[in-house]
């Protein structure tokens, strides 16, 4: 083979990624949307309205203040039945514009969280009092896949 056609070849070679990358793209009958993580909830028994308080105080300090900095695009807080006692009544939604929203969110949680509770150590011990009225179950994230 000659050099010329070798040459050919491997930038053929190369290329072929870029040029399937962009055919793909038109093929999916998709788009890529807002990026939602869901933290599933299990407040205590007798303990709801005390957390709820928590809910509507600070937890909605820090989102709306997270909103305004341009951290997430929304949140809500949805109320769900228990079907055992291991299954969450509440779930917390963040929405997030993308995956790259997410970088950098120890540094920006840590700020909200100095903003609004006043410290990181007030925080953690606002975590931990927490902990005696509700458990956390796990949480979700995930992309919305916008149809064409």
């Amino acid at each position: 083979m000659s050099t010329k056609r070798r040459v050919a070849a491997y930038v053929a070679f190369a290329c072929l990624p870029f040029v399937s990358s962009i055919a793909c793209a038109d093929d999916h009958p998709y788009t890529e949307g807002a990026v939602v993580n869901v933290a599933r909830i299990r407040t205590e028994n007798g303990k709801f309205d005390e957390y709820m308080k928590f809910i509507s105080t600070t937890w909605k300090q820090e989102q709306e203040a997270s909103k305004k900095a341009g951290y997430i695009l929304d949140y809500q807080v949805i109320s769900i039945e228990p079907r055992t006692e291991n299954d969450p009544d509440l779930l917390l939604v963040t929405t997030y514009k993308n995956w790259a929203a997410l970088d950098g969110g120890l540094e920006k949680n840590d700020a909200i969280a100095k903003q609004i509770e006043g410290s990181l150590a007030a925080a953690s011990q606002s975590a931990v009092d927490r902990g005696k009225i509700r458990r956390v179950l796990g949480s979700s994230t995930m992309q919305v896949l916008n149809l064409k």
